[in-house]
């Protein structure tokens, strides 16, 4: 039998970790449609698309990822009827997964209720306010669940590593920020806060795909490219941060997404463990009877506004 060389193994296990990239890319898509060719129940096994150990663990995915969704719709409704209010923080690594574990948080939830707050840059004027004045527009109000993609973490990493804020501004948020948490716990509102980790070699075989993929370069900003020089100063900011803000109200969870699937699955599991919900009755939905009248007539609509029909 012929023996590979190490760099015909490597490039093997190159093209197999693209496979699998390619294939996640094609399970968000996936995940949304789904449901709608093939009914998955939480207590019966999915039919099997494939035979693969990869097809058999994709599928045990997507029928752990719907189950675990059936429960945020529980939690939803829950926080809906007691008027609870929930922040929760998603802060990491550029590229650890806090965007696909936000989707998949919110897929099936009311938008309204659980609202995504990923603030831009600041402007000038927010510049000269109070640290936390932008955050405060967009806490929760009673029935609302809000996540932060980035939060006023920022200043610890971010705006710490590429000398975005002054030592004086930084310390400064180190004595703030667990009294303001405090506070909003004090308040009423939940804080969860959750740092996605991945391994630097991880994040630059990510980063090197979406350099190549016309559809997520958008991903990339000129931000994220700078950051990926600075991996150790990042590691120490956040090492500090974890030290200085790692509170009883408000601890840091961690989530490994080394592994994307199982990392989102285990934030959505920790996310509902931290949550003591319970099934909320609801009135049978019934559908009214339409209104029928004699002179009805709908006009036809003009041609030239109909969208082509291309598929």
């Amino acid at each position: 039998m012929a023996k590979h060389s190490p760099t015909h193994n490597h490039d093997n296990n190159l093209i197999k970790r693209v496979h699998r990239e390619l294939i996640d890319d094609y399970d968000e898509e996936l995940e949304m449609e789904r449901e709608d060719w093939e009914h998955v129940d939480a207590g019966q096994p999915a039919r099997p698309v494939e035979t693969d150990t990869t097809a058999k663990a994709r599928n045990q995915y997507f029928k752990e990822l719907f189950r675990l969704q059936g429960e945020l719709v529980k939690m939803h409704d829950w926080i809906v009827a007691t008027g609870h209010r929930m922040v929760i923080l998603f802060e990491g690594r550029d590229a650890a997964g806090k965007g696909g574990a936000i989707k998949r948080i919110t897929q099936r939830l009311n938008p309204r209720v659980a609202r995504v707050t990923a603030l831009p840059a600041p402007s000038s004027r927010e510049k000269t306010q109070w640290y936390f004045q932008r955050y405060i527009a967009h806490l929760p109000a009673a029935g609302e669940m809000v996540l932060f993609d980035r939060s006023w973490y920022n200043r610890a990493g971010v705006e710490r590593v590429m000398g975005f804020c002054t030592d004086e501004e930084y310390e400064e948020f180190f004595r703030s920020v667990p009294d303001f948490e405090k506070m909003l716990v004090r308040s009423g509102i939940q804080v969860i806060k959750y740092w996605f980790s991945i391994p630097d070699e991880e994040q630059e075989f990510r980063f090197r795909c979406r350099i190549n993929d016309p559809l997520k370069q958008w991903k990339l900003s000129p931000m994220d490219l700078e950051s990926r020089k600075h991996w150790e100063l990042y590691t120490k900011a956040k090492e500090v941060m974890f030290e200085r803000t790692h509170i009883a109200e408000a601890p840091w969870w961690v989530v490994q997404g080394a592994d994307k699937k199982k990392g989102r699955l285990n934030c959505i599991h920790h996310l509902l463990s931290q949550v003591k919900y319970t099934e909320v009755e609801h009135e049978p939905i019934k559908l009214p009877p339409r209104i029928h009248h004699p002179n009805y007539r709908r006009e036809p609509v003009r041609p030239e506004m109909i969208v082509p029909e291309l598929y």
